[in-house]
């Protein structure tokens, strides 16, 4: 990427931030990058003070400068932050849309120009260089877009092209996906305590049980069902722990909670849409 290519982020929250820690530890410099919001000056300063970007309240003027902009806003924010400052895009421009459920043609709708529009999906683990991103294209942008935004996520993670229509799921599954894991292991600190292990212990015990699980699934290729009857012995205690969680029905409730995840996505960008309209 050229030492040039000046990026702005229209949004600070959790996602930004991630993609700043990681890209300006690899890709960017940090000068690269701009960083504006809508309102909230205290945030700016704290990326910047943190990280070294460039703050930036007037959000034309960010715009303006950049030759990558990515759209980092909440999703229900999408059309009041972006209409008034439609004219500030220029066609040469790409944009980056990590707006979960809003479609690369709302986008170029709002901006009324034939602007390059690449929705990317990526998740928090960024910020450590180890996020999920799947990419789609929109109906200006090139091949040559797509490679841009390949190695622009590439560098906080793996990544993956699917069809736009797909992003929902992988928004439910993997741009979610962190949160998840999260909850599980607030779960486990919990049952640690209660069965009286020293909380710093239980921490440590836990990461790396699920550090090694995730490397054995990877480096074995085996099905996780496989690798799970491994673990399984007949009247032991993985059998009696397995047993309850399948009466709490624990599958039924991730996979429910991955297709709501996924349902939400279509709605914010159903309202958006409407909104538009």
């Amino acid at each position: 990427m050229s030492k040039e290519t000046t990026i702005t982020f229209l949004g600070a929250g959790s996602m930004a931030e991630a993609l700043i820690s990681g890209m300006a530890k690899t890709l960017y410099e940090p000068n690269q990058m701009i960083v504006t919001n809508r309102s909230s000056v205290e945030r700016l300063h704290y990326l910047q003070q943190t990280y070294g970007v460039r703050a930036e309240t007037n959000k034309e003027k960010a715009v303006k400068e950049a030759d990558i902009v990515i759209l980092a806003m909440k999703p229900k924010d999408a059309a009041e932050s972006l209409t008034p400052i439609a004219h500030a895009f220029g066609e040469q421009q790409l944009i980056i849309s990590l707006l979960a459920g809003v479609t690369t043609e709302t986008i170029t709708s709002l901006i009324g120009k034939q602007i390059a529009v690449i929705r990317a999906m990526p998740n928090t683990s960024a910020a450590i260089r180890q996020s999920a991103t799947a990419l789609s294209c929109g109906r200006f942008a090139t091949e040559v877009h797509l490679a841009i935004a390949k190695t622009l996520f590439e560098t906080v993670g793996i990544v993956t092209v699917v069809k736009e229509q797909d992003l929902h799921a992988v928004t439910g599954l993997s741009g979610s996906g962190p949160a998840y894991v999260y909850y599980l292991v607030e779960a486990m600190e919990k049952a640690a305590d209660e069965i009286g292990l020293d909380r710093a212990v239980a921490k440590e015990l836990i990461l790396q049980t699920i550090i090694g699980a995730a490397h054995m699934l990877k480096a074995t290729n085996k099905h996780p069902s496989v690798l799970r009857k491994e673990v399984t012995s007949p009247g032991g205690t993985t059998e009696a722990g397995i047993g309850v969680l399948e009466r709490y029905r624990y599958q039924e409730a991730v996979i429910a909670c991955i297709k709501r995840a996924t349902e939400r996505s279509e709605e914010l960008g159903q309202a958006l849409l409407s909104s538009v309209k």
